[in-house]
């Protein structure tokens, strides 16, 4: 599942360098993410959790299944996603990945997928090691994840597996502020991402 914001709430903290093209750097970048999702080689699926029809159009144009947001949370809303994907495909395993992956890549993705299927829960630390991007259980296992502010210490302590890859860098690294992006940048944004960038990371 990838959970995506109403665009009035995305993307606050880039206000201020994003200016007008904020809505539209929050959208480019969850379509990336979910692009890049879609290609994987283990992803049977994309699940979008929104309550916000434009990127919701735009995310089921590119192949995801779009399902209503609650609005009450980004984990009742991953909650959510999670059902819908269990009634779609009750023997699968089931991930959340966050919106703002703007670099991911496919085969960074299918390494953590890969690593998760070892593990009953188990989850990926943001590039700062305080949140998480990724969170996933195996078929059968109770979906709870604990997203939001100090997550990474908050899934270790429910009993979640920390996944310590080497070579995943582009699905560690979440976007929240300029210089994020900048990071993101380095590594190789998606093709969306790409073309608002150069409104908003000027010289």
């Amino acid at each position: 599942m990838v959970p995506v914001k109403t665009l009035i709430r995305a993307k606050t903290r880039l206000a201020g360098a994003a200016g007008p093209y904020r809505a539209d750097l929050a959208v480019a970048v969850a379509s990336d993410t979910v692009s890049a999702a879609l290609t994987c080689a283990l992803v049977a699926r994309v699940v979008v959790v929104t309550a916000d029809p434009v990127p919701a159009e735009r995310l089921a144009a590119l192949g995801a299944h779009v399902v209503d947001d609650p609005d009450t949370g980004l984990n009742a809303a991953l909650r959510v996603g999670a059902a819908e994907a269990v009634r779609l495909a009750p023997g699968d395993a089931v991930g959340a990945l966050q919106a703002d992956l703007p670099a991911l890549r496919p085969q960074e993705l299918e390494r953590v997928l890969a690593a998760a299927l070892d593990f009953d829960e188990s989850f990926v630390p943001d590039a700062t090691e305080v949140g998480t991007t990724f969170y996933g259980v195996r078929p059968g296992v109770a979906f709870q994840p604990r997203f939001g502010g100090e997550s990474r210490a908050r899934h270790l302590s429910g009993g979640a597996k920390e996944l310590t890859l080497e070579g995943i860098p582009s699905v560690r690294r979440d976007v929240d502020t300029i210089e994020d992006l900048r990071q993101a940048q380095a590594l190789g944004l998606g093709p969306a991402t790409t073309k608002i960038t150069p409104h908003i990371l000027r010289p």
